[in-house]
């Protein structure tokens, strides 16, 4: 078999297939077997977006039909199904939730991806995504507002008249407002890298740390983006 060339790229191939498997599968899943896995209702806890109390404060009605008030609970459940209905649209296909460390990738979607932030049952299965017809949403969290997700989902190209994305209507009741699987989703997609340090301001576009000379020895200055919203388990502060 090794005195044709046929053979030898089998060989070849094969070996080049094993070698793959091990580092690219193997080795991860060694790496961070064991590894705990945060929960929904953990992830709920790190602080609830303010995109979700302003979802809240422009329908209030609908928002306490659905989910009642806002609360750590109600959090969780909306990024459920959010992401469940994310997955079952097929979101993934066309929308990718990775930024790789090539092609300048962090200049166009913002800091590259990072294995600890898909340790959460939210990632499972991991939405890696097969292609990019739309943008990557890993660092969507901040990037629009609630309104413009709301027109968006409803017509795509009344915001993006060359967008290819379909309408999304049954995420609206008959008089045209987010019904709980509309509210659900726009959660979800304004979560998407809200636990980086530098949401909302990807690119340093934001508020800067003051010169040393005009900060004296003990103040104590806020620095970053703003303080998420927080909330008890049954009640919303």
């Amino acid at each position: 078999m090794f005195e044709s060339k046929a053979g030898v790229f089998l060989v070849a191939g094969l070996g080049f297939f094993m070698l793959s498997f091990v580092v690219m599968a193997l080795i991860p899943i060694l790496i961070y077997h064991g590894e705990p896995e945060l929960t929904v209702d953990e992830l709920a806890h790190r602080g609830i977006i303010p995109d979700f109390v302003d979802l809240a404060e422009k329908f209030p009605d609908r928002f306490k039909k659905y989910y009642g008030k806002v609360c750590y609970d109600s959090y969780a459940q909306a990024l459920r199904l959010g992401r469940d209905t994310y997955v079952g649209e097929g979101c993934w296909h066309c929308h990718s939730q990775f930024i790789r460390p090539v092609s300048n990738e962090d200049i166009r979607w913002g800091p590259r991806s990072y294995a600890s932030e898909y340790q959460n049952v939210l990632q499972r299965p991991v939405l890696f995504g097969t292609r990019r017809v739309g943008p990557d949403l890993i660092r969507e969290a901040g990037r629009k507002s609630n309104d413009w997700h709301l027109a968006h989902f409803y017509k795509p190209t009344s915001v993006v008249p060359t967008s290819v994305m379909p309408e999304y209507k049954w995420f609206y009741d008959v008089d045209g407002y987010p019904n709980k699987t509309g509210i659900a989703v726009i959660t979800y997609v304004q979560w998407l890298g809200s636990w980086r340090k530098e949401y909302p301001y990807w690119h340093g576009e934001g508020p800067g740390r003051p010169p040393q000379a005009d900060v004296g020895k003990d103040e104590v200055t806020q620095i970053g983006p703003p303080r998420r919203a927080t909330a008890s388990k049954g009640d919303a502060r």
